[in-house]
């Protein structure tokens, strides 16, 4: 009988939000893919789990995915995890899905913590409807034209980057999109010193340079000119 991949949303920053059902799951199946072996080891250690290990990231992906498929296809199943929050979601793993339902094994997900969700429950703005422009272009001239063609999208968008270009995207929003554009920067989500910042964008750069900040992030930009207190 073939073996089952299960996708299993991992916590974003506090261990405590893990489910029942992913520990379970992680404590049952044969081996688990990861997409570095020291987050993984981490986060397992926690749940005093002990299993096999096996890459998946923008090295290995296709020759691990094949060893991955031929393993489940000989009846093992495996968990597959991202350092944090939910797999395939900007991170590696859709090859080795798309392998799966192509041999007709059974894809199941273990629904957790994710960021984008995180960040839009508590922004205190509309998001029945959004843009999920993802991450951008390190190279600035990239990243900037991609700004300036989401200028023009009336909608509220979502962008995610690397803690230390977090000052430089800013800059860029200030300068392409507009400083009086008011933006929500959900920072450090579930950590102990989360902290959600809202006013404009201007405002906000000035705080990110000022406090010196540099972590996890999720930037919400309204686009939409509702009416908002610029209070931060």
């Amino acid at each position: 009988m073939k073996g089952k991949l299960y996708i299993a949303a991992t916590p974003i920053g506090n261990y405590d939000d893990i489910t029942l059902r992913v520990i379970k799951t992680l404590s049952a199946v044969n081996f688990i893919i990861c997409e570095e072996f020291k987050e993984a080891r981490r986060l397992l250690s926690h749940l005093r789990i002990e299993k096999p290990l096996i890459t998946l990231n923008e090295h290995d992906e296709k020759e691990n995915s094949d060893e991955v498929l031929l393993k489940i296809l000989q009846g093992e199943s495996a968990a597959l995890i991202s350092d944090c929050g939910t797999p395939i979601f900007s991170d590696p793993g859709l090859l080795l899905v798309q392998l799966c339902i192509a041999n007709k094994i059974d894809v199941v997900p273990l629904p957790g913590a994710n960021s984008l969700m995180t960040a839009l429950s508590a922004a205190g703005v509309n998001a029945d409807t959004f843009y999920f422009a993802g991450w951008l272009s390190p190279k600035k001239d990239i990243r900037r034209k991609q700004l300036l063609d989401l200028k023009h999208k009336k909608e509220l968008l979502v962008l995610m980057e690397t803690p230390y270009r977090l000052k430089n995207l800013l800059n860029d929003v200030v300068s392409l999109i507009g400083k009086n554009t008011h933006i929500i920067l959900a920072y450090q989500l579930t950590m102990s010193n989360e902290k959600f910042y809202r006013g404009t964008a201007e405002q906000i750069l000035k705080i990110a340079e000022e406090d010196k900040l540099k972590g996890e992030f999720v930037l919400l930009i309204n686009n939409r000119f509702e009416k908002y207190s610029n209070r931060v």
